[in-house]
């Protein structure tokens, strides 16, 4: 199965949509087809071998609309060197011909220049300058312009064409609104064009001026008339039937004035036809800039990568296009330069700024071996970096790609209004014949049954439906790629808001990850004494002697005691003789002495006397601290404790699941001493020790079964299983793991609170979706009945059609501008 994201153009309404879903879902080999009105996109799930994309976008063009196909292949102008004649052309055509994914070749020996279409799934471009190199000439930098987004250029044109028929719809509206209604409110009109002494003119002026304004709106006309052949009616339907009964109506009652009967004056239409245009096409303008605006995120993340790199070669620096840069390269970056292709550095150092990719506004130290991010920004210092993630698998562009993913999918909150928005415009069109027929039989004129048809057509709006949901996860999903938070999906995100209990692991979810020193104790003679007491065996001295011995060692622990004394700037020498004692710990010679750095049964094994330390062991064990005692020619001289200490933010990402009602269940492999003492130090609100990695899918099971709704926070690889078994699955790790498979939402940072902050903001999305649905029900609720003539049957006023288009207009754009208010989401406190 392949899964493609196809940009759709000429959808008005939700209605639009459901018509591309339909006439796709039909077709042989489609496993899954839904369309996205906001972002105008259909997302869709094929067997290749049963379905062509060109299939696809037929049954899209069929259905009254246009499939923008992205191009599978590539073109790139590559200027070649060391050609002097046409049998050197035709040698590197003959070259890259024979390159697999190569399309097509020409080689133009005037320019020195080869033109070359590939399939970027088939080949890199790595491949086709390796071919030119190995016909015996040279690739030079390739021609490589700014990436055009096609689809977002389509929307701004789409902008700017509404834009100008909103002007021209406007200038004819205006005018003809003055003349039709200005003499009723006493506004002065020429005497050639009153109604009561030249009727024929007036009429024949407003018939006039509304030419330009259907003129202005006549792919309401071109598109509603599609879809009313394909039996899919939509919005542009709606309005169509309406202006056009209005309009049809005007021009019988113009050929009655013709014919000298001058009372039709009185029931002329044309400005309702022209006033319902313009705002329709003004409410289109403001949905359309609004819809840009939710996905403004997106359009920042792209922005950021460079378009330029300094590759360091044998002959000197190469400025290249970033692009052609490959995986391997080395790639300078001096001060105040964004990084252009993710690497790891080889040479020198900087202050990286990672905000756009974690949120953290510190910028981290970085030298060699350190890992670097795409569009990054070096603050301070220069560096070389060697390239391992270029063009599409950089970490921005899994980041870029993953928003796009879950912008395009569906939440389950939108089934409801998908279902009502597919049955919504016919029964549109039925209430509004039902209404004006009921009036028509009640004993009202024909013009009072008109004015309510075209009243009840132009009111309803199925866009304020099909906008409530996606409009808010498009805003919703970008805010939270700015803050570090990766949300995969629609689905993940709305199951997010429901969590009740979160599984937290301990190493690296809640602690650092790496062991570290906490705690070390001097003694002499057998007695405790502390660091730098008098006569007591200082505590630097305990650690340097312990790092000596364990200077060669491998082990976790021992790296941890060698980091602290250099760290503390203590001089660690070197040992001799070393030997690790599995179990126990390790022996070595430093200088003339017997150096022993171990636990209590190395010593008793030993002989050493280690009942000093007796009180400080069964402290630190409480603690849940790995204690190892230090001794020299076997006499005890001090104690190293070493933890995985808590991350800073820990206890108050804890403290704020609680606050939002959220119970917290710390699981680890850890003994239980040692697993409640980092639960006490935390303040979680249950325990699970001693879990294996393989049993922590089944605990997550176990408080499932309660019928709460589990999310699992884990490092995304160990914790794999329990991550895909938890009803959402919270990856916590850095911005260069983003594609952690098993997880719902990936978190930038190694920091606890941004899953808080990734609940909270699945919370507000929810509540903000719940707010769009209440407004695009109750508006059509309330509005459909009240152009319908509810309020008159009881002896209010019946609703001008003009007024109801105006409503219509606004109802989307208060849906969209309510969806933005989410890019105003703070993190909690």
């Amino acid at each position: 199965m392949k899964s493609e994201f196809i940009p759709i153009r000429g959808m008005t309404c939700t209605a639009c949509a459901r018509a591309n879903e339909r006439a796709v879902g039909k077709l042989p080999g489609i496993a899954r087809a839904e369309v996205n009105y906001a972002t105008e996109t259909l997302a869709v799930e094929y067997d290749e071998n049963a379905v062509s994309r060109e299939s696809i976008a037929a049954a899209v063009r069929a259905a009254g609309y246009e499939a923008a196909l992205p191009p599978l292949v590539k073109t790139v102008v590559m200027p070649i060197g060391g050609m002097t004649c046409a049998a050197c052309a035709m040698a590197v055509e003959r070259a890259l011909g024979k390159v697999a994914g190569v399309a097509s070749v020409s080689v133009n020996i005037a320019t020195d220049k080869a033109t070359v279409s590939y399939d970027p799934s088939v080949t890199r471009l790595s491949e086709i300058k390796r071919a030119v190199k190995g016909s015996g000439y040279e690739p030079l930098a390739i021609e490589a312009g700014m990436k055009v987004d096609e689809h977002e250029e389509a929307r701004e044109r789409e902008l700017r064409s509404l834009g100008r028929r909103f002007l021209a719809a406007a200038a004819a509206a205006i005018p003809l609104l003055y003349i039709a209604m200005g003499h009723m409110v006493g506004l002065p009109l020429p005497a050639i064009l009153h109604p009561m002494d030249h009727p024929l003119n007036f009429a024949l002026v407003q018939l006039a001026l509304v030419v330009p304004a259907v003129v202005a709106g006549r792919r309401f006309y071109t598109v509603g008339a599609k879809a009313i052949l394909h039996l899919s009616p939509n919005m542009d339907s709606l309005i169509a039937i309406g202006t056009t009964a209005a309009i049809v109506y005007s021009v019988y009652s113009t050929m009655r004035i013709a014919a000298g009967d001058f009372s039709a004056a009185g029931h002329l239409y044309y400005e309702t036809a022209a006033v319902i245009i313009a705002l329709i096409l003004l409410g289109k303008g403001l949905e359309a800039r609004s819809k840009g605006r939710a996905s403004e995120a997106i359009k920042k993340l792209m922005g950021l990568a460079p378009k330029t790199a300094v590759v360091v070669h044998e002959s000197g620096d190469i400025e290249l296009p970033v692009g052609e840069v490959e995986v391997g390269d080395i790639v300078r970056v001096r001060p105040g330069e964004r990084i252009p292709v993710d690497g790891t550095v080889t040479e020198g150092s900087g202050a990286v700024d990672e905000s756009m990719l974690s949120g953290e506004s510190i910028p981290v130290s970085k030298g060699p071996g350190s890992r670097v991010a795409a569009a990054t920004v070096n603050g301070n210092g220069a560096f070389l970096f060697r390239a391992t993630g270029v063009g599409e698998d950089t970490a921005l562009a899994r980041i870029v790609r993953l928003v796009e993913e879950a912008q395009g999918s569906k939440a389950p909150i939108a089934a409801l209004a998908d279902t009502v928005s597919g049955w919504f415009v016919p029964a549109v069109v039925a209430i509004a014949v039902l209404a004006a027929g009921a009036w028509l039989l009640a004993g009202e004129s024909q013009v009072f049954a008109l004015r309510v048809f075209i009243a009840v057509l132009v009111i309803a709006c199925p866009c304020a439906l099909g906008l409530a949901t996606p409009t808010a996860i498009m805003v919703g999903t970008g805010k939270g790629a700015e803050l570090g938070v990766l949300i995969k999906s629609g689905v993940a995100l709305e199951t997010a808001h429901k969590v009740r209990v979160v599984v937290l692991d301990k190493t690296g979810t809640i602690t650092i990850g790496r062991p570290s020193v906490t705690d070390v104790i001097g003694y002499l003679a057998g007695q405790a004494g502390s660091a730098g007491q008098a006569g007591g065996f200082p505590g630097d001295a305990v650690l340097a002697f312990a790092a000596s011995a364990e200077k060669g060692s491998e082990h976790p622990l021992a790296s941890a005691i060698v980091g602290a004394a250099e760290a503390a700037g203590l001089a660690v020498e070197p040992a001799r003789g070393l030997a690790a004692l599995p179990g126990r710990g390790i022996e070595a010679r430093l200088g003339a002495k017997a150096a022993l750095v171990g636990n209590a049964r190395l010593m008793e094994e030993r002989g050493v006397d280690a009942s000093a330390a007796a009180g400080d062991l069964a402290r630190l064990a409480r603690e849940g601290k790995t204690v190892m005692l230090v001794a020299s020619d076997l006499a005890l001289v001090g104690i190293v404790a070493v933890a995985d200490t808590v991350k800073p933010t820990s206890a108050a990402a804890i403290a704020a699941f609680r606050r939002l009602g959220i119970e917290t269940v710390m699981i680890t492999g850890d003994s239980r001493p040692v697993a409640e003492a980092i639960a006490r130090e935390v303040g979680v609100d249950r325990v699970l020790a001693e879990v294996l990695p393989g049993d922590k899918a089944d605990e997550v099971a176990k408080l499932q079964a309660s019928g709460r709704v589990v999310a699992m926070i884990g490092d995304g690889i160990n914790d794999a299983p329990a991550l895909a078994r938890a009803d959402v699955g919270i990856a916590i790790g850095s911005g260069t793991d983003v594609a952690a498979e098993s997880a719902d939402i990936v978190l930038a940072r190694s920091d606890l609170m941004d899953a808080v902050s990734a609940i909270a903001l699945s919370r507000a999305v929810i509540r903000n979706i719940r707010q769009n649905l209440f407004w695009a029900f109750g508006y059509n609720v309330l509005g459909i009945p009240i152009a319908a003539g509810l309020l008159h049957a009881f002896g209010g006023p019946l609703l001008n059609p003009i007024f109801a288009a105006a409503a219509m207009s606004m109802s989307s754009v208060s849906v969209v501008t309510n969806a933005l208010r989410l890019k105003r989401f703070k993190v909690p406190a």
